[in-house]
């Protein structure tokens, strides 16, 4: 039985490129916004941030009138952009990764 593997190419319409680009710019700066707030709860107070406390500072990021862009689009990718931090802390934690780098705007 010989294995195959397939390719495919994804070319969206100018509508869903935009929206994929303000999902992609939303997931950004959440994970920025959680990230310095982990990071400074944890240099600061000492305290270890956990996902159900992430959900929650998002929950509140999300009623801010300064980013209420974050309603005009999916949460789905947002939750998961917190799931793959606390991903990312736990490696950190364990000793498998480094600290959990900012994305930045141009990265691929």
């Amino acid at each position: 039985m010989t294995k195959r593997a397939y390719q495919y190419r994804f070319y969206p319409t100018p509508e869903q490129a935009e929206l994929l680009a303000r999902t992609f710019g939303c997931v950004r700066s959440v994970y920025n916004r959680i990230l310095r707030w982990r990071t400074d709860a944890f240099f600061k107070e000492r305290q270890k941030v956990g996902y159900t406390q992430a959900s929650a500072r998002l929950t509140a990021i999300k009623k801010l009138p300064e980013l209420a862009f974050l309603n005009e689009v999916c949460w789905v990718p947002l939750q998961q952009c917190l799931r793959h931090q606390q991903a990312a802390f736990k490696n950190f934690f364990e000793g498998r990764a480094k600290y959990p780098a900012f994305k930045k705007k141009r990265h691929r």
